[in-house]
């Protein structure tokens, strides 16, 4: 790359340029999708600011609270949560949010609410704050058909019914990834203009890669098909090269190297948790709903098991699928899930096409022979 060339260009396809372009092909649009997704842009440059200077504004550590899947919230899970909360609600364009902060779904009041439903891990990988990993946030985008008589079966879609769907990754540079199922495309904010410019225009991931992705601390609890495919990965009996194993315990930033360089990335079932690797509170407790002091929204009142599904299966699922690679939860194709619940779990896997291919025909052996 002509460095020098690169910081004379002019001719800048900033995020809003691309949004608004998008619209163009859609004559029928009245804006509404295009001004959801600036709120959701302005949203992700506030968290970047916050991150990068977690440290000095006293941001790092715990907040003395916890979420829906029992882990200890840290200060900037909590303003992270409020920031898009906020961004979203004052967009006009939303009629319920999904958050992993939140218990339940938060529905908008009348007057601003819009067609839209956004599901959102406000801050992922926030385990890693302290000790500067990447983190991100993700989001997913529906529409509700009936606005003004929205309820919580609303929320419960397939994948496949997803219009957008994106991630926000605060690392060494603050990248911001985005499909409105049209290709997949990656933007970088310049600090020096408080603008995402694309520079990763069409994504598509390697059909196959040489990277895989999963935590091996917890591999005594693996199924057979998972035990079997990370065995290969290793010790290839056909000739090939190992696989290299790379993980960083941040979703974003694992699922964004696999976007970009190929391979797989695996949250898989184990025998403690079958239904996927995130946690979930105790079938005979009982949450206690946070009082919110909030006059823009109202709150539903459903308690529901804790998981992952709308906020990062199928939005990563989304992502990885319309880059050309695939999504699969050991049962079925990702995006065809359809939610009982609205913080319900799910293993996947997801990458390059033909590595989940091999997963997927792992997991068809161990049927056949069952």
């Amino acid at each position: 790359m002509d460095h020098a060339a690169e910081a004379q260009r002019t001719d800048l396809m900033t995020i809003t340029r691309y949004v608004l372009n998008e619209q163009g092909r859609h004559p029928e649009s009245r804006g509404d999708f295009t001004i959801l997704l600036s709120h959701i842009v302005l949203g992700c440059k506030f968290v970047a600011s916050a991150v990068n200077k977690a440290g000095l504004a006293k941001l790092i550590g715990l907040a003395g609270d916890t979420n829906v899947q029992g882990e200890e919230q840290k200060k900037l899970d909590v303003l992270s949560n409020e920031v898009f909360v906020k961004a979203l609600v004052s967009s006009g364009r939303t009629c319920v949010l999904v958050s992993e902060e939140n218990e339940e779904a938060i529905f908008v009041d009348g007057p601003l609410r819009g067609k839209y439903c956004v599901c959102f891990d406000p801050l992922d990988g926030s385990s890693n704050i302290d000790c500067g990993v990447s983190i991100g946030t993700i989001f997913g985008i529906y529409m509700i058909k009936d606005k003004s008589n929205v309820t919580l079966e609303d929320v419960l879609q397939p994948g496949t019914n997803m219009l957008a769907a994106g991630y926000c990754m605060y690392g060494s540079s603050c990248t911001l990834v985005l499909s409105t199922g049209n290709g997949v495309n990656g933007f970088t904010l310049d600090p020096s203009l408080g603008e995402f410019i694309l520079t990763y225009p069409n994504i598509k991931i390697p059909t196959r890669g040489k990277i895989y992705s999963v935590n091996e601390g917890n591999a005594k609890n693996w199924d057979a098909p998972v035990t079997k495919f990370v065995e290969k990965c290793k010790f290839p009996q056909d000739g090939s090269s190992p696989k290299s194993l790379r993980y960083i315990g941040s979703m974003v930033a694992d699922v964004h190297r696999t976007l970009l360089y190929g391979g797989i990335f695996l949250y898989p079932a184990d025998k403690k948790s079958p239904n996927g690797k995130l946690r979930y509170a105790d079938a005979n407790s009982k949450l206690k709903s946070r009082a919110v002091n909030m006059h823009l929204c109202s709150w539903s009142h459903t308690y529901m098991w804790h998981g992952s599904v709308l906020y990062e299966v199928f939005p990563m699922s989304f992502l990885m699928e319309h880059a050309g690679g695939q999504a699969f939860t050991g049962k079925q194709r990702a995006l065809e899930l359809v939610p009982r619940k609205l913080h319900d779990r799910s293993p996947i896997f997801l990458g390059s096409y033909d590595d989940v291919e091999d997963i997927k025909a792992m997991y068809a052996s161990e049927s056949s022979t069952a």
